[in-house]
């Protein structure tokens, strides 16, 4: 079995790198002809082909993060219509190969696909996205990592509350363009703070360049004013975490799963809504599962009789259903944040829709035929 196993896995992996390098390749093509618009512009400092050549190598990340279940389906589909057609697959069972050690070396397979793909979207994925973006910020002078507006945030401290506007991070933590509006009990806005720069240090920030006004208006009428006043640092303590900034600037699936919890937690703690970010940690708890329901839809097609015009049909079904799975993860992650659908079954119903057909396959082609 292990020789059987070695010759499966080998076979499978292979497959998988040749399917999923076409991918990247189209998709790193595809990101260098559209950033082409974006050099030589007057707006751009010095952003030419070579820093375009950057930007999107630091994309791949992501792309693999997206494209590994497809392609583990693709590149297994392949694999094992080949045993079929060759009859390889025939010998494989005479020596001992049943549906059930086949499919147990395939969710082993599936597994290792599994590890590989949370790595990647939770350790390599957020890291390059945020140097790419911080890339393009410096050549582009675009400073914005959320939106024009920025990241905003939200925190209570006794009686009083704050809003906290952000525009940017830069890679040693700085903050740039920051704005703080503070609240009182009854949600009046009693003051404004802006700061050129901001540090994050044990608990409380640190501003720099700070201008600040406070709204007094206890009084009536005349006596309503505005006190205006510049100072060249002030301590602002917080709760605020450098993380949880740079989780608020970073696109919901780029972020960590980790940083993606404490995010929910923080953003229950302040009573903001947090069904979008929740929707996407269980998401990325749940995508990387994909992998071992792509190995167990891949399998009975080992067990199809088939010419040899009838291999590419079957790949072409394979990369059909791999991108019906793609789409139908995208449309359940909008229709669950519009219709405030439960996040965790939101996140994990494509999962389930394709391992009751995966296993219905399964059923009616390995053990019923």
């Amino acid at each position: 079995m292990k020789t059987i196993r070695r010759l499966i896995y080998v076979e499978v992996i292979k497959a998988v790198a040749f399917v999923t390098l076409g991918f990247l390749s189209l998709f790193f093509f595809f990101d260098f002809v559209d950033e082409l618009q974006s050099i030589g512009k007057p707006t751009s400092l010095g952003y030419g082909a070579g820093q375009a050549l950057i930007y999107v190598t630091l994309l791949i990340p992501s792309h693999l993060y997206e494209l590994l279940p497809i392609t583990v389906l693709i590149g297994t589909i392949f694999v094992m219509a080949r045993f079929a057609q060759s009859s390889e697959y025939t010998i494989l069972r005479t020596s001992g190969l049943g549906p059930w050690r086949a499919l147990r070396a395939l969710l082993l397979l599936g597994l290792g696909f599994v590890v590989l793909t949370f790595a990647v979207g939770d350790y390599v994925s957020p890291i390059s996205d945020r140097t790419a973006q911080l890339l393009k910020s410096r050549y582009q002078n675009v400073y914005a990592l959320a939106g024009n507006t920025g990241a905003w945030l939200k925190e209570k401290q006794g009686d009083k509350s704050y809003a906290v506007n952000v525009i940017s991070m830069g890679r040693d933590g700085t903050l740039k363009d920051s704005r703080i509006f503070e609240f009182d009990a009854k949600g009046f806005l009693v003051a404004q703070t802006s700061a050129s720069l901001a540090r994050i240090e044990n608990g409380q920030w640190r501003l720099f360049g700070v201008e600040r006004q406070q709204y007094e208006t206890s009084g009536t009428g005349d006596k309503a004013r505005v006190v205006t006043s510049t100072l060249p640092t002030l301590v602002w303590p917080s709760s605020l975490s450098s993380e949880m900034v740079s989780v608020a600037l970073l696109r919901p699936d780029r972020m960590r799963t980790l940083d993606l919890f404490e995010y929910i937690r923080h953003l229950d703690a302040n009573g903001q809504t947090a069904q979008r970010y929740e929707i996407e940690f269980w998401r990325k708890v749940f995508y990387p599962l994909s992998c071992l329901v792509m190995v167990v839809l891949a399998l009975p097609f080992a067990y199809l009789h088939f010419r040899q015009a009838g291999l590419a049909t079957y790949v072409f079904g394979g990369v059909m259903i791999g991108i019906s799975f793609f789409l139908l993860n995208n449309v359940f992650g909008y229709l669950g944040n519009l219709g405030n659908w439960v996040p965790w079954f939101t996140a994990a119903a494509p999962g389930m829709i394709y391992s009751v057909m995966s296993l219905a396959a399964f059923t009616w082609l390995v053990l019923r035929r």
